[in-house]
């Protein structure tokens, strides 16, 4: 009996001494938890805080562009006949006199010949008849003949004379005509296409020149802007007419087809003054140096025009969001309270920033993280500079 309470006893013991333990280890699980909890919270409320300072910001516009040679020239026939040889390839550059094209006509080397011939003829009468007169002179001074018969002689001469000029401005025409069976170049300059092959009747009529010759040593880039775009350009810059205020644009850079940038700047020009009652647009024009001839007439291209702003206030754009067509970013107050508030902005071209127009001003502090915050939370704010950010957005 005595031995049955002792076991008894002594798994009564054992089982407090359990709970003990169970205890224990709960209060010590409880307590690691929380303090691993506590751990995590320090710092949760810390975010990034930019401070907008006015900053030097470049943008840029592009508009789409049609190349042109500064001196664009049809070659066109000036007799008829037949394209006997082509001496230039298309696209090929030419020097002012070089030999383009011939033509043949055998009408007017006939005619050259003909004219010769009528000189040989004429210079022979000529010829004939001043020897007529030298023999009629002395008899009508001794009185021999009539100063009738000198006269006669003297007109005969002179018609002679008549004849060999007209023979003369004959052989001129058609020596002229058949100079006009040779094209040369009229300038330096870049040959288009030709749409006329060998054996080819042409002519002064057709429709076709025989090919385009464009001066490429400079060259004009086409291009429009809508009025408001005009107008809006009219407004920021200073001048009294259209011409001044491009004036005091910076350079204008062309970008080619193939996307690289032209390694000379050009400069705005007016193309037209009157705004298009079809389409709404002005032209303008971008003049650029070509002294390689890499630019070639009737090339597509892009005109970008740059705008530098020194007084810019930028906000990353992953610092904002959008609700209901409008932007916001979070502010932080004074007391470190964030708010939303309402922006009107411009992306740069990059798209990593937005240029503020409206809604900020320079001094205030914009959340650059937390897309979570809610309005009214408290945040403890940790500095960021623009030029760090800028490092760390490349």
């Amino acid at each position: 009996m005595g031995w049955m309470v002792f076991k008894i006893i002594e798994l009564y013991m054992k089982r407090n001494i359990l709970l003990y333990v169970l205890t224990v280890i709960i209060a010590c699980a409880s307590c690691s938890s929380n303090k691993k909890k506590k751990d995590k919270n320090i710092g949760t409320n810390e975010y990034e805080v930019l401070t907008l300072v006015p900053d030097t910001v470049t943008t840029y516009s592009d508009f789409p562009a049609t190349v042109q040679g500064e001196d664009i020239i049809e070659i066109r026939p000036m007799v008829d006949g037949y394209l006997e040889n082509i001496y230039i390839p298309e696209g090929a550059t030419v020097k002012k006199g070089e030999l383009l094209f011939k033509i043949k006509n055998p009408e007017y080397e006939q005619a050259a010949i003909t004219a010769r011939a009528a000189i040989k003829s004429a210079v022979a009468d000529v010829n004939a008849a001043q020897m007529d007169l030298e023999k009629v002179r002395p008899l009508v001074e001794n009185e021999i003949v009539s100063k009738y018969e000198l006269k006669s002689a003297q007109y005969t001469l002179e018609s002679k004379q008549a004849a060999l000029a007209q023979a003369q401005a004959t052989l001129a025409n058609a020596q002229t005509n058949v100079g006009y069976t040779m094209l040369r170049s009229p300038q330096n300059g870049a040959i288009g296409s030709i749409p006329y092959k060998i054996g080819a009747l042409v002519s002064s009529t057709t429709a076709q020149p025989l090919t385009t010759l464009s001066n490429i040593g400079n060259v004009y880039a086409y291009f429009s802007v809508n009025e408001k775009q005009l107008l809006s350009f009219s407004n920021k810059v200073q001048g009294n007419t259209l011409q001044e205020k491009l004036n005091k644009l910076p350079s204008v850079t062309l970008i080619l087809a193939d996307g690289t940038a032209y390694s000379i700047k050009g400069k705005l020009e007016t193309a037209s003054g009157l705004i298009s009652t079809e389409t709404g647009t002005a032209s303008l024009k971008a003049t650029f140096p070509n002294p390689l001839g890499i630019i070639r007439s009737g090339a597509s291209a892009t005109v970008r025009i740059p705008r530098t702003s020194d007084n810019a206030l930028l906000v990353p754009q992953s610092a904002s969001y959008e609700l209901q067509n409008k932007r916001f970013v979070r502010v932080v107050k004074p007391n470190n309270m964030v708010f939303s508030t309402a922006i009107i902005s411009q992306p740069t071209n990059d798209g990593q920033f937005l240029i503020i127009q409206s809604g900020l001003a320079a001094g205030n502090k914009v959340v650059l993280d937390g897309p979570n915050l809610k309005d009214s939370t408290v945040i403890v704010p940790k500095k960021v500079d623009l030029d760090s950010l800028r490092r760390q957005l490349k």
